[in-house]
């Protein structure tokens, strides 16, 4: 989704200076970038944030579809400051799903960000409720502090092995 944080997570993860700005629709194109960790490498994309119709050529949907095909491993990042994250994540699953139903069968990551936003108590009953249903690991971040970045990083060279 715009404005979740993810130009700013390729920044912080890699060798990556994708434009950051805030307002929606900043990446107009997917940037890529490499993460090193522990003598291991994953090239990750940062995809434009995919709007309701995208399957159907909405936007600049099917481009970016296209680029998500190629991706071993899918990373939803959401914002947890969102009203309805339930509302966010399956936006985008939707999309995944009308384009191509194999998109729905890559692993995935779901990440909440700008944890750093609120409170730990409404993190905590956040999550409880966002993660009610879900089939993958659920981690939270915010791109502010370098142990959940680096946590964010390992996790995903995890993938890798």
């Amino acid at each position: 989704m715009p404005n979740a944080g993810k130009s700013s997570l390729l920044a912080a993860l890699t060798n990556a200076n994708p434009k950051i700005a805030n307002y929606k629709f900043t990446t107009i194109n997917p940037n890529l970038g490499v993460a090193s960790y522990d003598d291991k490498e994953i090239t990750i994309a940062d995809i434009p944030g995919l709007v309701e119709g995208a399957h159907e050529g909405i936007g600049l949907g099917i481009q970016f579809l296209k680029h998500i095909e190629r991706c071993k491993s899918l990373l939803h990042l959401i914002d947890v400051t969102n009203l309805d994250l339930n509302v966010s994540y399956n936006q985008v699953k939707n999309e995944l799903k009308s384009y191509s139903a194999k998109l729905l069968e890559k692993k995935e990551l779901i990440v909440l960000n700008k944890i750093d936003l609120i409170d730990e108590e409404t993190a905590n009953e956040v999550i409880d409720h966002f993660s009610k249903g879900k089939n993958c690991e659920i981690m939270t971040m915010t791109t502010l502090e370098k142990k959940s970045v680096s946590k964010i990083k390992a996790k995903l060279l995890s993938y890798v092995s």
